[in-house]
């Protein structure tokens, strides 16, 4: 299976559909009138139904175990035809898109199974997906394309000298790629409060939408990003820093000593995050690409 412990977990929902093709008539008037000798068929395809959104990932190898937290299963009747759909939803770091589609494919199987006594032409068709929703595809979902411009910024007294080789401020960089935003400029500063504040307001004055800072968060007397940014933030989001600390709490209990912070100097988010390549991977994946509504926020859109 694939490492998912990277993603956030959010609201997925899916939505399968299947047709089971009869030959008769009469075995529609049957299934209606609950004179099948097997017993109830939609009742008993319902409940089949229930079991397989609950074990899809004893069926398919690559599908992880998951909260199932809704699953219903709904029929529409046909003159020879029963139209089948899945609706399955959790709050997972991985879609049910397949969870439903088992579901369908499993209720469409049942109806055959008991409806193969009375019809000897039976046929299931067209298992698909009809819709989904949640994770990374539904995030920042707007008409309108806006290319996102960013610097990230290295602070670190041992790299600035030549001494270490910087890995977070690339992984950053390459984070921020991933999520379609043009990265403008990517420097190497040392841990000083007054280089610190003009790299970020020079920034800020160029209208870039991002500047990323990694380093000098932590609690060493040479940390001094945060004590850098608060008197030039003009709007703190204390709501990006607990999610930075919360996600990486899950991951080492280190996280809480973390100064990350967030903020608006204008209109550019400035984000500190911690100097440890880990740190700062972990907390491009806490927040982003979620993180850029706040742009269309700002710009009056709609929010939360």
């Amino acid at each position: 299976m694939i490492n998912i412990t990277p993603k956030n977990s959010t609201l997925r929902t899916a939505i399968a559909q299947a047709v089971v093709h009869v030959s008769l008539k009469e075995t529609i008037r049957a299934l209606k009138e609950k004179r099948v000798p097997k017993g109830d068929v939609l009742e008993v395809a319902r409940t089949a139904g229930l079991f397989a959104a609950k074990r899809t990932s004893d069926m398919i190898p690559d599908c992880h175990p998951l909260p199932v937290e809704f699953t219903e299963i709904r029929f529409h009747l046909e003159e020879l035809s029963i139209h089948i759909e899945a609706e399955i939803h959790t709050i997972y770091k991985t879609g049910v898109e397949v969870e439903a589609m088992h579901t369908a494919s499993v209720v469409a199987l049942t109806i055959y199974d008991m409806l193969k006594p009375i019809d000897s032409h039976i046929s299931i068709e067209k298992i698909s997906l009809a819709e989904k929703e949640g994770g990374k595809s539904q995030l920042g979902k707007t008409k309108e394309k806006t290319e996102f411009r960013a610097a990230v910024v290295v602070c670190s007294d041992t790299i600035s000298a030549g001494e270490k080789e910087d890995r977070s401020g690339k992984a950053i960089v390459q984070k921020l790629e991933n999520c379609d935003v043009t990265v403008k400029d990517y420097v190497i500063i040392s841990d000083e409060v007054d280089l610190i504040r003009q790299q970020v307001l020079g920034y800020s004055e160029e209208g870039l939408h991002l500047v990323i800072i990694t380093g000098g968060t932590g609690l060493s007397p040479r940390d001094v990003t945060p004590e850098a940014l608060e008197p030039i933030i003009e709007r703190r989001i204390p709501g990006i820093e607990e999610t930075i600390r919360a996600y990486g709490q899950l991951r080492t209990p280190f996280s809480m000593l973390s100064r990350s912070m967030a903020g608006l100097i204008g209109n550019t988010l400035v984000l500190a995050l911690p100097g440890s390549t880990r740190g700062a991977e972990e907390s491009m994946d806490a927040i982003f690409p979620a993180v850029l509504h706040l742009f269309k926020m700002m710009q009056g859109g709609n929010h939360h």
